[in-house]
């Protein structure tokens, strides 16, 4: 049965009836040191023009190498063609292991338990012995050419309120080096990494494709999300977690979907990639039919191998690899954007389409503002990876400055038909041929079902445009992995795993629970809990000092956790009334840059010297009396509502040396008597 659904309202699509299927890949960063290096994890948030003079610099090219299985992984080379140059900038926290220049370390301990202890929280089956891989990454986020990542556990559950959603892996593996600057040159690109980010410990969690609708796709992520946060061993800030999605529908194929930071995105992003499938499936359909060749089964299990090794035969025979110089074609041509690339000395290559007008698509919306799914945009995305700006096809002409005149003479000499459509770009020889040997493939793609591929969500100012995506690269597969020979094999024991099961961090509604049974307000209690702040709230309550709840929870929130030891002796002399709440940052700060033995002996004396030592009573009765002589018109107007703007005033005559609640007070006491 032919799927059904309105492409341009991706909204409407049921993922019930179009066999729809979806997985999660979650990314975490752990708040560990790096995993095969003893380097700290701090992260050096400088952009390219920030970098310091004296920090190393190193340049490399990368190359592809065969899986444990002898074979080269087809996204290795296809990274490997793009031709591209890798400069890496070496901060405090990289060294030689980092550089790829020193053997690596056995695995972070931290970092493992960290990781077994996740597991046990979903349920997870560990695996008796940790072995890393080799995971082949050409794409020069890794000096070395690969990633290291180890299978910890698997067969996990996450508990949603839609359902259960499998957990088919846990894994502990490096983070990729940080991306600074990618300029083109004649020779290929030139990327610019950092190092400090490089071998950081994630954690990769991959489920079931158990998630029912793209909703639940959305809830899956906050539930894992929030299950993570709950070890406080997991870093917060942006990027520190990433998303990514595995969605297909029945007449489609699996795609990964990367750059889902925001989750309120997750619905849309899926729901377009649902269309974008839906799309491509008629289109195939469409240049089938038109070339007397079999239909596309609509369910991809359906898809017979020697049927498609037919189409390819004829794909490859209707569009051919051919390429045409078509400079005199393009003398007049007022496109600011082809004078200036050949004024450079680029070449316009061109390649023929057979049976692709109107097939490739113009930019148009959809009923909620994204672009409409269309093979030009593919044929685009795959062009760029070559590292050009982008190519011209013949569906979206004329535009750009190139007249309908110089569309006339391109389609003339390069003798197309009415039904035939080009595609041009204008590049270096060498990246205009490969940017159109992609735009060739991913036409002769058409005639079959979408490709398994990995895409990338398309961001704007930080946040995803529209929900569309962009191809990326091929999806990978076994050929890229094998075992890493440098780092031993380390056995996970009973006892250990015993040990992390019988000591499990409290999930998010046992925390709140806990805080519900303090003197807080439920804002506070909510405030503490997003914060990460519940074991360090009960830390100064349960010590020494103990610490009233309300002041505690206040003091953590106000001014965070920087300097917890010092907070927590300033409150509590607050709290006792031996030093003013004025006193209680400019002491915890100047703490902060010294070595201090004793902080209440140092406070207390400090101070005393500065002045934050609070009034007596006595002293508070007279600066009351003295402002409230010199307002008396003020109250007699007010009357109790003069008690807000006085108390700033009564505070300022004491020199900010009062208890505010105890200013309050008596101010309220003595204009409530006077106006009796």
């Amino acid at each position: 049965m032919e799927p059904l659904g309105d492409v341009s309202n991706p909204a409407s699509l049921d993922p019930d009836s179009l066999g729809f299927m979806c997985g999660l890949e979650i990314h975490q960063q752990l708040a560990t040191g790096k995993l095969h290096s003893r380097m700290p994890s701090e992260l050096y948030e400088f952009g390219i023009e920030d970098i310091p003079e004296d920090w190393n610099h190193s340049e490399r090219r990368l190359r592809a190498s065969q899986g444990e299985g002898g074979k080269i992984d087809i996204a290795a080379r296809f990274e490997q063609r793009r031709n591209r140059t890798f400069v890496y900038v070496q901060p405090p926290n990289a060294g030689l292991i980092e550089l790829d220049e020193a053997p690596p370390l056995p695995h972070d301990q931290d970092a493992v338990d960290v990781v077994l202890t996740m597991s046990a929280m979903l349920h997870a089956k560990p695996v008796p012995a940790l072995q890393p891989m080799r995971k082949t990454v050409v794409d020069g986020s890794n000096t070395s050419g690969f990633q290291r990542t180890t299978l910890v556990s698997t067969n996990g559950q996450l508990l949603t309120d839609t359902g259960e959603v499998g957990v088919s892996v846990i894994c502990l593996e490096e983070d990729s080096a940080r991306k600074l600057e990618t300029k083109s040159t004649p020779d290929g690109e030139v990327v610019t990494y950092t190092l400090d980010r490089l071998g950081l410990p994630l954690v990769e969690i991959a489920t079931d494709p158990d998630i029912t609708t793209p909703e639940h796709a959305k809830e899956s992520a906050i539930a894992l999300g929030s299950l993570l946060r709950d070890t406080r061993r997991v870093r917060r800030g942006l990027g520190s977690i990433r998303q990514d999605l595995n969605v297909s529908i029945a007449c489609g194929d699996r795609v990964e979907i990367k750059g889902c930071q925001d989750l309120e995105w997750i619905p849309r992003i899926i729901r377009i990639e649902m269309a974008r499938q839906l799309h491509m499936y008629r289109l195939t359909n469409q240049l089938r039919d038109e070339a007397k060749l079999p239909p596309l089964p609509p369910d991809r299990r359906d898809t017979e191998i020697t049927i498609e090794n037919r189409v390819a035969m004829a794909a490859k025979s209707r569009v051919p690899m051919e390429f045409h110089d078509i400079s005199e074609s393009l003398l007049s041509c007022e496109s600011s954007m082809v004078s200036n690339a050949l004024s450079e000395g680029a070449t316009p290559l061109a390649v023929r389409l057979p049976g692709f007008k109107g097939k490739l698509g113009t930019k148009s919306p959809d009923q909620q503002g994204a672009q409409l799914p269309r093979l030009g945009r593919e044929l685009a995305s795959a062009a760029k990876l070559a590292g050009v700006a982008g190519i011209f096809h013949s569906d979206e002409l004329p535009s750009y400055g190139i007249s309908e005149e110089d569309v006339i003479t391109i389609r003339t000499s390069l003798e197309l038909s009415e039904s035939d459509a080009f595609a041009f770009c204008v590049a270096p020889h060498w990246q205009a041929k490969l940017a159109l040997e992609s735009v060739i493939e991913r036409c002769r793609m058409a005639y079959h079902r979408i490709p398994q591929e990995v895409r990338n969500v398309v961001v704007r100012k930080g946040q995803p445009d529209d929900g569309t995506t962009t191809a990326l690269r091929p999806l990978p597969g076994g050929a890229r992995m094998y075992p890493e020979t440098d780092v031993p094999l380390q056995e996970i024991s009973i006892e250990r795993w015993e040990s992390i099961c019988s000591n499990l961090p409290p999930s998010s509604d046992e925390r709140l629970q806990r805080l519900s049974e303090l003197d807080i307000s439920h804002n506070q209690a909510e405030s503490v809990l997003n914060g990460e702040l519940d074991d360090i709230l009960f830390e100064g309550i349960e010590g020494d000092l103990g610490l009233p709840a309300k002041a505690w929870a206040s003091a953590l929130l106000e001014f965070g956790t920087s300097n917890v030891p010092a907070l927590s002796v300033a409150v509590h002399l607050r709290e006792t009334g031996q030093i003013t709440r004025e006193g209680i940052l400019p002491l915890v700060e100047e703490s902060s840059r010294r070595k201090i033995t004793d902080l209440i002996h140092w406070m207390l004396s400090e101070a005393t010297s500065r002045g934050f030592i609070p009034a007596n009573n006595s002293e508070v009765e007279d600066a009351v009396e003295a402002i409230m002589i010199e307002k008396a018109d003020f109250i007699s107007e007010r009357g109790m509502s003069a008690v807000g703007p006085l108390m700033g005033l009564v505070m300022q005559k004491l020199g900010g040396s009062a208890d505010g609640k105890i200013v309050s007070q008596v101010l309220r006491d003595k204009i409530s008597k006077q106006n009796l």
